[in-house]
Parts: structure tokens; sequence; C-alpha cells
């Protein structure tokens, strides 16, 4: 069972390196190398730094996320632990991602924009660990695969909705 989840895991990660190798490829291959130097000087710089602020507001959030988890995996059932651990870092996750990652400002469009987000990361995150625990993963470490795949889906959907000017 344990071999079928980390054969996911990296299926996932491995097209999602895919995707970035095809982009930078296609890039390369429509823009003069002048522009390229230009492009990789300002937005890549710019996004790589956005995205390594991500990966530490939502270590944070995973953080707490799991410890809720863990401790009250004890008390209760797995999918209402799971959903208290979820609200709270839910919370920290927003204002975090507002002020630090992004640097923009919490509102209240933002905030149902960040919710209607998570609202279908939290689907994925409860189907995905009932699969797992469905398959045989102790129900402590069935959010660990969860994490690593969800992570990528949720940096797009949080990063179209606070940085949309629509929003």
């Amino acid at each position: 069972m344990f071999i079928f989840v980390y054969l996911v895991i990296l299926f996932c990660w491995s097209y999602i390196l895919f995707i970035i190798l095809y982009r930078f490829i296609s890039l390369l291959w429509v823009v003069g190398s002048k522009s390229i130097k230009e492009y990789w000087m300002m937005s890549v710089f710019n996004k790589r730094r956005e995205f390594f602020r991500f990966i530490l507001v939502g270590v944070l959030a995973t953080a707490t996320h799991y410890g809720i988890y863990f401790f009250l995996c004890v008390l209760m059932l797995p999918a209402i632990a799971y959903t208290i651990g979820y609200a709270i870092s839910f919370i920290l996750n927003f204002y975090l991602s507002n002020i630090f990652t992004f640097n923009t400002k919490p509102t209240v469009r933002k905030g149902i924009g960040f919710g209607i987000s998570h609202f279908i990361n939290y689907l994925l995150h409860i189907g995905l660990l009932s699969l797992f625990i469905w398959i045989g993963v102790p129900e402590r470490w069935a959010p660990l695969p969860v994490f690593a795949l969800v992570v990528p889906v949720n940096f797009l959907l949080v990063r179209f909705v606070l940085k949309s000017k629509k929003i």
C-alpha cells in the first residue's frame, strides 16, 4: 500500500517538474535571448521569492493543521479532527498569505475567494485522506501524502485569488 502512495506522489511531482521544464523551453523558443535575461532577472526572481514565501507559510499552516489533527485524532473521528485543524490553519494561512507571501491587503472579497479556493482544496484533502486510509495508510500518517499532492494545487488557487485584480 505504501508503494502505491509513494508512486502517486512521485508521479505528481514529476508532472509538475515536467510542466516547469516545458514552459521554460517554450519561453526559450519564443522569446529572444535578450528578453529572456530581463524576464529571468525580474519576473522569475519575484515569483521564486513569492513561491518560497508560500512554502514557508504553507509549512507553518501545515504543521499547525497536522499538529492539531495528530492530537485530536485520539479523541474523535479522523475527519472531524482534520476539519478542526484545517479551520484553524485556514485563518492563519489567510492572513500570512496576504501580508507575507503576496504583499496584498486582506479584504472581505479576497477572504471570500480564499475561502472558496480552500473549500475546493478541503474537498481534495478529505477525498484523498479517505482514499489513503481506505488503502491502508495508518490514520496518523495518512495526511502526509495528502499534503504532498495538494500543495501545488493550493498554490495555484490561492495565487489566482489573491493576485487577481478582479477580486
